[in-house]
């Protein structure tokens, strides 16, 4: 740099009065950047603040504001009657050169990129979650529905209680008084009777499906897990390092004499029986019998994502597998991302009592818990009867949207996609009506048509015997786009089958 009297020149730093920070923050961030990055030395003078506004084309007073930032982090001195510089502290804070360690010829272990790279990439897929909702997104709740005031009543009350109260680490297995409020939930709206002490709060169900997998499993224990399946769950349970074992879904939900048959020394079990994802079936009472035997036979567990029983629009009660496992096997897991909105991150599971224990000496040593304000507030606004409110309003809303698609499908998409009719979840299956159609090029097609579908195939470790189709979310669009999305489906449709 070019140094004069009046300090080191600063022309570097440009000031766009077009974008969304203000000029301070700007001229702050790109002088710190100078400091840490060495290019402005430690001792160097800098400029007045009045020189410094005149060069920027800034106000004198922004400058001081700059400047005061700076030296509240001691990256700046002012010295009395000489001006200010560039303090030797700047240099102490720049990160130092990483120490590389050589060593040949030693094998690094097993790590979860070792894990990845092994995984079919069938097997391992990324989740995608847009945040626009658009025709026809699977796994979104309505927006718009969602009782925000009230919500941010409750979170501004909360934020008003005494700050010893509030500002503290959280529990690491959760709020008593949640954990409290959700047993009483599920006793009387899934029919499970739980002590609070077996409900541990996570950061969503992922986080979940991630503790259950690393406390029960063994690298390669086989696991039986429904063909097609949860993504986001199989995920979590490779990265464990399950031999994740294919078993086929019928029409009864997950076949028990198949994954006998394939996996007779299975280790853990996944099933969402009260609304297989995605094929939309209900596990029979006989499977769950089945399902219950041959895990307590075999000594193995049984995780039950209930991801959306709180959604089911024919007023049938449904009861969950954990209300039937008098053999205390199976691991419950809920989520509020599905009742509530997905950036809340909260969602819990529900382990047997002889596990308990067990989960509550490894959560105190590993887990800091979900923050407690959103514990406190999602408390708040279930033991206030709004949850319940709102799960009635959403029922109402996603009902029609069933409805309406299903409609649409006959007007528009008759005889190139077969609809099954639904009465629960998010999203509806369809399969292709010619079986020459391709699942994956209608998808690319549907999206340059601003659709968005999820083939079949993508939630498969084996499609050999699985039928094509797509998987298609009607909950977080209106009527309308719904109609529009059908049509427009229709023509992807066409014109793919020909």
């Amino acid at each position: 740099m070019v140094k004069r009297s009046s300090g080191e020149l600063l022309f570097s730093i440009a000031v766009d009065r077009s974008l969304g920070k203000s000029i301070t923050t700007q001229v702050y961030g790109a002088m710190r950047q100078l400091i840490l990055s060495g290019d402005l030395a430690g001792g160097k003078r800098l400029p007045s603040t009045r020189i410094l506004a005149k060069e920027l084309g800034i106000s004198r007073t922004t400058a001081m504001a700059v400047f005061e930032r700076l030296t509240s982090e001691g990256l700046i001195e002012s010295r009395t009657g000489s001006g200010s510089y560039i303090s030797n502290m700047a240099a102490a804070t720049r990160p130092g050169q990483p120490l590389l360690v050589d060593t040949p010829g030693v094998p690094m272990s097993t790590t979860l990129a070792d894990i990845i790279s092994d995984a079919s990439p069938r097997f391992l897929q990324r989740l995608s979650h847009p945040r626009t909702p658009r025709p026809f997104m699977t796994g979104l709740p309505d927006y718009g529905a969602f009782p925000l005031a009230i919500w941010a009543r409750l979170t501004a009350k909360y934020w008003r209680e005494p700050r010893e109260q509030i500002m503290g680490y959280s529990d690491a297995e959760g709020d008593p008084r949640l954990r409290a409020i959700i047993a009483e939930h599920l006793r009387s709206n899934r029919g499970i009777f739980c002590d609070p002490e077996q409900i541990f709060i996570v950061n969503g169900a992922q986080q979940a499906f991630d503790l259950i997998g690393r406390l029960l499993l063994n690298p390669g224990d086989p696991v039986w897990f429904e063909n097609p399946g949860a993504i986001g769950a199989r995920n979590s349970l490779i990265a464990c390092g399950a031999h994740i074992v294919p078993v086929p879904v019928d029409e009864q939900g997950l076949s028990v004499a198949d994954g006998l048959r394939l996996a007779p020394n299975f280790r853990l079990a996944f099933v969402t029986p009260s609304h297989q994802h995605p094929m939309g079936v209900e596990m029979s009472l006989e499977r769950r019998a089945e399902l219950l035997a041959a895990a307590i036979k075999h000594g193995a567990w049984i995780i039950e994502d209930d991801y959306d029983g709180e959604f089911r629009y024919d007023n049938r009660p449904l009861p969950t597998l954990k209300s039937g496992d008098a053999g205390e096997r199976v691991i419950y897991v809920g989520t509020f991302s599905k009742t509530m909105f997905p950036s809340l991150r909260l969602g819990f599971y529900i382990v047997p009592k002889q596990l308990a224990p067990v989960f509550q000496r490894i959560s105190g040593a590993f887990l800091q818990g979900v923050p407690s304000s959103i514990q406190a507030v999602m408390a708040a606004f279930i033991e206030e009867g709004h949850f319940a409110t709102h799960l009635r309003h959403m029922r109402e809303i996603y009902a029609e949207r069933h409805a309406a698609f299903q409609e649409a499908a006959q007007r528009h998409l008759e005889g190139l996609l077969n609809v099954r009719k639904s009465v629960a979840g998010f999203h509806v299956v369809g399969t292709f009506a010619a079986p020459t159609m391709d699942e994956d090029q209608i998808a690319v097609d549907a999206a340059n048509a601003g659709l968005v579908v999820s083939p079949i195939g993508r939630f498969c470790i084996d499609q050999s015997n699985v039928e094509r189709g797509l998987v298609l979310g009607v909950s977080a669009i209106d009527v309308r786009m719904i109609e529009k999305g059908a049509q427009t489906l229709a023509r992807v449709l066409e014109a793919n089958r020909g």
